[in-house]
């Protein structure tokens, strides 16, 4: 048997093992008050939350960091760690070129006996639950305390770590502008251990739809933008088979409602094809990147050249540097997505010019040199404009929204955003409910399966069936029910 297949971050001898070994959750402790990390160096943060997936967050902070900068999340392979992850990757390098910040989340033995993420484990990997929502408050924790643009947070990964981060995606459209999967898998390919190996190794037969299902069925009644995905795959690998990279890009071409035929490709160094899948308005939603030969692994291009970065090693493959053409695949080199770093003033003359029970109209002055708007409702990117219009839908009834809006020249770079204005939706706001577990499920509000609750629509966990336990219900949606926060 060949030394690269025995040695592979998924080897079928001991992938049954290694999916099976979960420890049991550590007792809460409330931790101390996150400190933010030395720039310069990579640094463990503390205290970033709850943690229900018991994983161990990383940070490094480029020296020079400004305000209002994106945020990457980096996801190692099974047997790495994240210092493992920063050293060989190379987005050390481009955070320091172009300015943002990087999470490294990193699991363990403990969780699993490869160190592998769990992107096969539907308690682990979805909305709100183990090491999903784990990464998820990272993110919150390190957009607090260095005022990331939040609209410009992107997720990667390498294999296991590569299938989490399609998961992510997936799970939280509301949260990644765009992510990268390097030699991984599908989001929700497998929800059981026992359908891992047959998602690494062979064609799972899905439509295009049936994989963009698996995707919006991740986050139920979800309407905003989608994230820009980036696909790495080797044509040699036989620990995530080739036909993964096709499946990834079905699923998100499928999300985004465009065909799988590729709007043009392109030749790379490495021997690398990139395959680029325009949205409606031209800009790649969708990029594949094949790499003919390349093994398992993550490509990299150790040198001092401007798109060469990392180090090789176990699993860093020296083909091409796949960091610099994500970075640049998600604007990251010019600030393109969100950032603030143009030379473009702040549009003025931002109006709510009509709203409905779901649906919020702006309008804005023109800034001369603009060839787009980008608009931001909360701090997160709503969507995008050619003039000087735009209609945000899918909201919620009788709720308040904050709106600014940025001018992108025709380079990408985006300008000064605008002051904020406030737009309120007619109809009522959604109604709430407070009751036992046991009364909302006999309302129709939850159903309970194996002794336990969970709310219609969006499946959350409640606790136990049984009237001891008591939550509030908020229906955002005809029979769609969520947990509600203080306030409701």
């Amino acid at each position: 048997m060949p030394h690269s297949i025995r040695r592979g971050l998924f080897r079928r001898t001991a992938l049954a093992a290694a999916l099976g070994a979960f420890a049991a959750a550590l007792t809460a402790v409330t931790p101390p008050t996150p400190a933010a990390a030395a720039a310069g160096t990579l640094q463990q943060v503390t205290g970033f939350g709850s943690n229900p997936g018991n994983l161990t967050m990383y940070e490094y902070v480029p020296v020079g960091l400004p305000a209002n900068a994106p945020l990457v999340v980096a996801l190692h392979g099974c047997t790495q760690s994240a210092s493992d992850y920063h050293a060989h990757s190379g987005w050390q390098k481009f955070a320091d070129q172009w300015k943002f910040a990087v999470v490294y989340p990193q699991t363990g033995t403990a969780n699993n006996s490869l160190s592998c993420f769990s992107w096969f484990d539907s308690a682990k990997d979805t909305r709100g639950k183990g090491e999903a929502a784990s990464v998820k408050q990272m993110v919150d924790s390190a957009v607090a305390r260095y005022g990331s643009d939040r609209g410009r947070v992107y997720v990667t990964g390498l294999s296991a770590g590569g299938g989490m981060a399609a998961d992510l995606l997936a799970d939280y459209p509301d949260v990644f502008a765009g992510g990268s999967v390097d030699s991984g898998l599908p989001a929700q390919c497998a929800t059981t251990q026992a359908a891992a190996s047959g998602c690494q190794y062979s064609d799972q037969r899905l439509t295009p739809a049936q994989w963009g299902d698996k995707v919006r069925g991740s986050y139920p009644g979800y309407t905003g933008p989608w994230p820009r995905v980036a696909v790495w795959q080797g044509s040699a690998d036989t620990t995530v088979a080739p036909v993964n990279g096709g499946e990834l890009r079905d699923q998100w071409t499928d999300v985004w409602g465009i065909g799988q035929t590729p709007s043009s490709t392109r030749a790379l160094p490495g021997g690398t094809t990139e395959s680029d899948y325009d949205d409606g308005g031209g800009r790649p939603a969708v990029a594949l990147f094949s790499v003919s030969g390349m093994a398992h692994g993550l490509a990299v291009d150790p040198g001092p050249g401007p798109d060469q970065c990392g180090a090789t090693g176990t699993y860093y493959l020296d083909h091409i540097c796949s960091s610099y053409y994500t970075a640049k695949f998600w604007g990251l080199d010019t600030g393109g997505q969100g950032g603030g770093t143009g030379s473009l003033p702040a549009p003025s003359g931002l109006t709510v010019t009509g709203t409905t029970d779901n649906a919020a109209s702006l309008a804005w002055n023109p800034v001369s040199g603009a060839a787009s708007y980008t608009v931001y409702r909360d701090g997160a990117k709503a969507g995008s404009a050619t003039g000087t219009t735009y209609t945000d839908t899918g909201l919620t009834a009788g709720t308040a929204y904050g709106y600014t809006v940025a001018a992108v020249d025709s380079s990408g770079a985006q300008g000064t955003p605008s002051a904020q204005v406030t737009a309120t939706t007619t109809g009522a706001a959604p109604r709430c409910y407070t009751d036992n577990n046991y009364n909302q499920v006999r309302a129709g509000r939850a159903h309970q399966s194996g002794g336990y609750a969970y709310a219609n629509g969006s499946d959350q966990n409640l606790g136990l069936y049984t009237i001891a336990i008591t939550h509030t219900l908020k229906e955002t949606s005809l029979a769609y029910y969520v947990i509600a926060g203080t306030g409701c």
